[in-house]
């Protein structure tokens, strides 16, 4: 079972949503998060990536950023920027990019679900990365970005939601990427208790986007608890900001790999050792990219040509994950052929988001690389048989897109 709990929200005041929403912090490097806040000094990345406050010579990670971060949090929540709403709701949020709606419950999750296994994740974090948020969420006093979980769809949850869409939201904009955006505060005490137990039956949860911050709550929820040694598990530090979506809802989009070099070979012999490792190579004859079309298949881009790889149901070992695409051509191709021993840290491989799409491998390979992939998306149902196996995915296995935005919702933990 999971607790998923309401909560009383701090949001945009009515009207201000479209210009304080902004994309996650970690989608952007400083240079891009400093421009963004120049052109819109009221973007939410002025709290989340409070560094765009300072001179470039300011460390992002000094004391003074994070000092920022909480006084223009504080400073907005009083002057009527955020309004907190007088009761604890659940939230519905809604996104539609080219034509395809997800809509998530907007709720509080348990940190003591992600320790004891209730909530499971697919992928490692790094400690560094960790700091960071530890840092921003402790010394805010506040969870600022939603995590991205998903559950098995329960129909009851789905009859709500789809009664609920048809009424009006408190607030409707386009963001970035054309992405609509949509919310609906839940405050009928029926329909929380509908949801509560809804969820109270469902088996686990599963982070799909968000691993860093789901961590940084979680550790900042056994901080506070350090610090309160008679707290009761009902204090709001216990619990984390979440956006849970049914499977239904979700798909995951490509995660291509482009390479800086071909490890000493010729093309002629990078062919021929994808072939030898099990690959039929079938060079294309269309105009642009070849998209693989299903599991298995896999576009390759090398010296201004386009190939179809498909690999060998022999190389499928049948596990959750080394049956994974990103699997395959890891152990198959880029481990023993480009020498890529652990693609998180070899600066030769870089990662695109399908959401870039595959002309941008192309434009890649003519600007810093040799030669591109091109995945197949991992499906939802992949992600959750790693997730229940207890193991991890290989590091860019999932791109969910769209992005949730930040600063539609505000979790207070001091509260």
């Amino acid at each position: 079972m999971a607790v998923v709990r309401p909560f009383k929200a701090y949001r945009p005041a009515p009207g201000k949503e479209a210009v304080i929403a902004a994309l996650p912090y970690d989608v952007m490097n400083r240079r891009e998060a400093k421009e963004m806040v120049r052109e819109n000094p009221e973007s939410f990345l002025s709290i989340d990536r409070a560094e765009t406050q300072f001179p470039d010579s300011v460390d992002t990670y000094a004391d003074c950023v994070y000092e920022k971060a909480a006084e223009l949090l504080r400073e907005k929540m009083s002057n009527g920027t955020f309004l907190q709403d007088p009761a604890p709701y659940y939230y519905l949020y809604e996104q539609t990019l080219s034509g395809r709606v997800q809509t998530g419950i907007v709720a509080c999750a348990s940190i003591d679900d992600y320790l004891n296994g209730v909530i499971l994740r697919h992928e490692n974090t790094r400690e560094e990365k960790e700091l960071d948020r530890i840092r921003h969420v402790d010394t805010c006093g506040a969870q600022t970005g939603p995590i991205f979980l998903a559950y098995r769809s329960r129909p009851e949850i789905e009859a709500l939601t789809d009664r609920i869409r048809k009424g009006t939201p408190v607030c409707d904009f386009i963001s970035q990427g054309e992405v609509r955006n949509r919310v609906f505060v839940i405050c009928d005490q029926e329909d929380i208790e509908l949801i509560r137990q809804a969820f109270d039956q469902t088996g686990h949860l599963y982070i799909a986007d968000g691993h860093h911050r789901c961590a940084s709550a979680v550790k900042v929820g056994q901080k506070r608890r350090a610090e309160h040694p008679g707290y009761t598990g009902e204090e709001e530090f216990n619990y984390f900001l979440a956006v849970l979506f049914p499977e239904k809802d979700l798909m995951i989009l490509d995660y291509n790999r482009v390479l800086r070099d071909l490890n000493g070979h010729t093309g002629e012999e990078v062919l021929s050792a994808v072939r030898a490792a099990g690959f039929s190579v079938e060079e294309t004859a269309q105009d642009g990219p070849a998209a693989p079309e299903k599991k298995g298949e896999f576009g390759f881009y090398l010296q201004e040509k386009w190939y179809l790889l498909r690999a060998d149901s022999r190389l499928y070992p049948g596990d959750p994950v080394g049956d994974l695409d990103v699997s395959v051509l890891q152990n198959t191709v880029l481990k023993p052929v480009f020498g890529i021993e652990d693609p998180r840290t070899d600066p030769r491989i870089d990662f695109v988001g399908g959401i870039r799409g595959l002309t941008e491998l192309e434009r890649r390979c003519h600007a810093d690389a040799v030669c591109a992939f091109a995945m197949y998306p991992t499906s939802i149902s992949e992600l959750f048989a790693v997730a229940d196996s207890g193991k991890l995915m290989p590091p860019k296995s999932t791109w969910f897109e769209p992005k949730l935005l930040s600063g539609l919702f505000i979790h207070e933990i001091n509260a």
